[in-house]
């Protein structure tokens, strides 16, 4: 599985940690940026990430900013991109399993670094049900 993380400043320090926990467990894992905790306009890495996403460059990817709302916006402007904000571990696998998202979007400023690396290991590791969600995905793209 190939997956690409990136951040505002708002998000850059947890970014850097998930970043960091992802490589020592052997994903293969692209950091999209920024370098630097310098303020950042979060559209700017939100939508080429997403793109990327959506073009199959990647199978999944991750967004950082303050409080994941203005990365899930942008995300979700990109055709083929179901990016879902989530601040629990109950909503990491429910999106994955019942909406198949594609881009998952965390805020620094609202949950932990524990909570957080919680949430990318069951979002990643957790499989979409397909059966009846098929139907409703396909209503997403449509």
């Amino acid at each position: 599985m190939k997956v690409i993380v990136g951040s505002d400043h708002g998000g850059f320090n947890l970014k850097n940690t998930i970043v960091s926990e992802l490589k020592e467990k052997g994903v293969d894992i692209t950091d999209f940026g920024p370098e630097s905790a310098d303020s950042v306009d979060y559209p700017d890495f939100a939508k080429p990430l997403a793109e990327k996403v959506a073009a199959g460059e990647f199978d999944k990817g991750i967004l950082i900013c303050g409080t994941g709302i203005g990365m899930s916006i942008s995300a979700n402007k990109v055709k083929g991109i179901r990016c879902a904000l989530v601040h629990d571990t109950f909503s990491a696998r429910a999106t994955r399993e019942h909406n198949d998202s594609n881009i998952l979007a965390m805020g620094e400023r609202v949950i932990g670094k524990g909570l957080a690396s919680d949430i990318v290991d069951i979002w990643l590791n957790t499989e979409f049900e397909g059966g009846r969600h098929e139907k409703r995905v396909r209503k997403i793209e449509e």
